[in-house]
């Protein structure tokens, strides 16, 4: 996987050929076949690895915007870390501008952010006359091109610092004025600390989906 992933970073799922990930991954086209069925298998994999961000909030207090902002955080050091990540995202947005696209990704953060948001919203963290669909559908779509634009502009070093500014702008209109000191639009240091990078075996988008 991670021999496929820093071929695909470099020229996509159509500018790969199977030859390409077998020199960068050091391995026999039987080796490769025996762990994934087809090129098309490894993209899949590789498109679940960004949910393995997940990991370090499983076991954590109870999920709300805190864990939103965090999640994204994490995904920011993940892109510019983690070359498994980078390629699963480039993967996900060269299939949402084909015909066909796949939309099991956005939907998965969608519902995840939904979840979170929800469970705030019932402890009074999130203003009561808020949707938290339309705003998790926002935020998927906001930190989306954030990104993009991100990785266009400086190679997604500066990510960190725009992610900070989104929630910036967002938080007061999420949140009670007298709730707003809870919540760190820098991330939670010692969550972000232990942000685990995301390991082979990760289970495919839409087939065991994040639950807060």
């Amino acid at each position: 996987m991670d021999g496929a992933a820093r071929a695909f970073d470099v020229a996509g799922f159509q500018g790969t050929s199977l030859s390409d990930i077998l020199k960068e991954a050091g391995v026999t086209k039987g080796a490769l076949y025996f762990h994934f069925a087809s090129k098309e298998a490894l993209r899949e994999a590789l498109v679940a690895e960004q949910f393995a961000v997940w990991s370090p909030f499983r076991n954590g207090p109870d999920p709300g915007v805190q864990t939103v902002i965090d999640l994204l955080h994490g995904m920011a050091k993940s892109l510019r870390e983690n070359e498994r990540v980078r390629a699963g995202i480039r993967l996900v947005v060269e299939q949402s501008t084909q015909k066909g696209a796949n939309p099991a990704p956005y939907l998965t953060w969608i519902d995840l952010f939904r979840n979170c948001l929800t469970q705030a919203q019932g402890r009074g963290d999130v203003k009561p006359e808020v949707d938290v669909d339309s705003v998790a559908k926002f935020i998927v779509g906001c930190w989306t091109g954030l990104q993009l634009t991100s990785d266009v502009l400086t190679g997604r070093q500066d990510l960190t610092r725009r992610t900070s500014d989104m929630w910036n702008l967002l938080l007061p209109a999420l949140v009670p004025p007298r709730r707003m000191k809870r919540f760190l639009p820098d991330g939670s240091p010692e969550v972000l600390a232990t942000a685990a990078a995301p390991t082979a075996g990760s289970a495919p988008a839409g087939t065991s989906r994040p639950r807060p």
